[in-house]
């Protein structure tokens, strides 16, 4: 008689069985619920997608004991209360259609089932038909009567305590009570229109009433970013970007208050991310993280939500185009120049930025002047379809897909000239036409060599001329370096100095890829390097400081690299050996035209290396130093 065929055993030996669904939802749970704040943002996306327009979160020792989010919105008819804690219900998506064009938060169907597989949860909702509210134990599955208005309220109770192993993962009270309180924020701050609030043990921590965008995201930055700051509201197509970016001079030393929002989800995206941080390069110090809530609106078809369990990541169906359209409208409204924001000058009262005659307290400066593209008088208004100031025209601002991010292409007409030495032209320093006002006003005097005072219609203003004009001919030398078109001035008499045997090699092997930088250098002996010509805006330099620089960025860092990839860099390098110095006596006319090309001159707010060029001082605090109208 035949033997029974052997069972079929899996690589431990065990026989393959099927899980049991306790397990298998504990196994899912993990990708869903990694620690209390995971709870706090499924159950804000859950009451979000029921239409709340009030919600309330509360924590107790840190989400690990206790978790309470009550809304009011649209509530659980009492016959399916069951089936909502069920794994794969919902009322989001019901076939592959709806899946492609998700337009909800959430649509999985998880979330309920995986917490209450590793918590206690009790659910209690009410739908306005109803004369009362009904609750359901997640554990037993009993449903009784229950008081509450309209709405649902979802109570979570000792988290992992069905699996223990998970709970020793989690840190203190502390620590995870601060990840509970930025899970609600990045959900807050994109749903300006919804109320909430948030108590942690007892204590109110946040209350947050329904405003608009702006005022959101500044409660979500931080008070700091009140009047430093500019607000961008773009559309091309089917792609709308809303964004209020921190000023560059306002960095911070690390990346914790960057937020970004696909069609009202957080994500974390390292190619848009990439992106935010080009289009900020140029305009602060690389060690150092801008602040942003960048919102990005497009039609639900074009992205895929469908990527991991916690929905943080997000494909796009053109990657390059929503890349090229981010940054380059982040960057136009980082580099506009105040000639472009409004009517070119800054909102009275805004731009504050010294408490007390004794003590400077740098909030910021033009970076206050909203560049508000939403205002009634937009300061550079992006109609659907059109692109924005300095892109060549009939270039969709979505670009060419696959082009990377890169500088801003350049108008076709070529910039005013500048200084060709520290000295400033004076045959250049036009004042603002008649009945036009120069959004940095007139110069009035020079402060210990070094600054320049100035008055416009909202106060005084305080230019610090060698950063100032560090960024004018660092601007110059930039576009002429995008038309391969830098102008270079001979020596009279070249000058010559020794070099070492490494900077002797690299003249001689790279001449021609160093005059294209405007350098025109030759080697005259095994020792010796002659400077022959200098780029034009430099003229007036230190010749030989000037190579020793450019050899020393090429030597560390490659020719082919450094004129690919840090191109900037190097011309900015360039460019301080050009600008006006400290001590150096200006007249009111070389003050003038000073204040002309930083109106003139994009992203003339700060300086190369990301300090601020000028700050506005309003009248109002200066009434305030001297007690008047007391």
């Amino acid at each position: 008689m035949p033997s029974a065929a052997p069972a079929v055993r899996g690589a431990s030996g065990r026989p393959i069985a099927r899980l049991a669904d306790r397990l298998v939802s504990q196994i899912a749970a993990g990708e869903v619920v990694e620690r209390p704040a995971s709870v706090v943002r499924e159950l804000l996306e859950n009451a979000l997608d029921a239409g709340a327009a009030r919600i309330r979160v509360r924590i107790e020792e840190g989400g690990m004991r206790r978790i309470v989010v009550t809304d009011d919105g649209c509530g659980i008819a009492r016959e399916q209360l069951a089936l909502a804690l069920e794994r794969h219900a919902t009322s989001k998506i019901a076939s592959l259609d709806e899946l492609e064009c998700v337009g909800t938060l959430g649509f999985r169907g998880e979330a309920l089932a995986s917490i209450a597989s590793v918590a206690r949860l009790r659910l209690t909702s009410r739908v306005d038909r109803d004369d009362c509210g009904w609750r359901i134990d997640a554990e037993t599955g009993e449903i009784e009567p229950a008081p509450g208005l309209p709405g649902t309220q979802v109570e979570v109770l000792d988290l992992f305590s069905a699996t223990p192993a998970r709970r020793k993962f989690l840190r203190s009270a502390a620590t995870e009570s601060a990840h509970c309180v930025e899970a609600f924020r990045r959900i807050a701050l994109a749903h300006e229109s919804v109320a909430f609030e948030l108590q942690i043990d007892d204590r109110r921590l946040e209350t947050l009433e329904a405003t608009d965008w702006t005022r959101r995201a500044i409660a979500a930055l931080g008070d700091e970013y009140e009047g430093a700051h500019r607000v961008v509201d773009v559309a091309a197509g089917t792609l709308q970007l809303r964004a209020l970016l921190g000023s560059p001079t306002h960095n911070r030393a690390r990346a914790d208050r960057q937020f970004l929002y696909v069609n009202g989800r957080f994500v974390r995206d390292r190619m848009l991310g990439y992106a935010l941080r080009q289009a900020y390069a140029d305009l602060m110090h690389g060690e150092r993280h801008a602040a942003w809530a960048v919102s990005v609106s497009i039609d639900p078809s074009q992205v895929d939500v469908n990527v991991h369990p916690a929905k943080i990541e997000v494909r796009f169906r053109d990657p390059a185009g929503v890349r090229s359209f981010v940054f380059h409208a982040i960057e136009a409204a980082l580099r506009a120049s105040a000639s472009e924001r409004a009517d070119g000058a800054l909102p009275p009262g805004t731009a504050g930025g010294l408490r007390s005659p004794a003590s400077f307290a740098l909030r910021d400066s033009p970076a206050t002047a909203r560049l508000d593209l939403a205002s009634e008088t937009p300061a550079v208004a992006y109609a659907p379809g059109s692109s924005p100031p300095g892109w060549p025209p009939g270039w969709p601002p979505g670009s060419p897909p696959g082009s990377p991010p890169g500088p801003l292409p350049y108008p076709a007409s070529p910039p005013p000239a500048l200084p060709s030495s520290p000295a400033i032209e004076t045959a250049r320093c036009a004042q603002a036409p008649a009945g036009e006002e120069a959004p940095l006003g007139h110069a009035l005097a020079q402060l210990h060599g070094t600054w320049v005072l100035a008055q416009n219609r909202h106060g005084l203003v305080v230019v610090d001329m060698h950063a100032a004009h560090e960024r004018v001919v660092y601007e110059r030398m930039k576009t002429a370096w995008a038309r391969r078109s830098v102008a270079v001035q001979p020596l009279l008499v070249p000058v010559v100095f020794r070099a070492d045997a490494l900077d002797v090699a690299l003249v001689d092997d790279e001449a021609e890829a160093i005059a294209a930088l405007g350098l025109e250098l030759s080697v005259l002996s095994a020792q010796s390097i002659a400077v022959r010509a200098v780029p034009a805006a430099l003229a007036n330099a230190d010749a030989e400081a000037l190579a020793r620089s450019v050899l020393a960025e090429l030597r560390e860092h490659g020719v082919s690299h450094a004129l690919a990839e840090r191109s900037d860099a190097l011309l900015a390098t360039m460019a301080c050996h050009a600008s006006v110095r400290a001590n150096r006596r200006l007249t009111i006319e070389e003050m003038d035209a000073l204040l002309r090309e930083m109106e003139r001159t994009p992203a003339a707010d700060q300086c190369n290396h990301g300090r601020p060029t000028w700050l506005q001082v309003p009248l109002d605090e200066l009434d305030r130093w001297f007690l008047r109208g007391r």
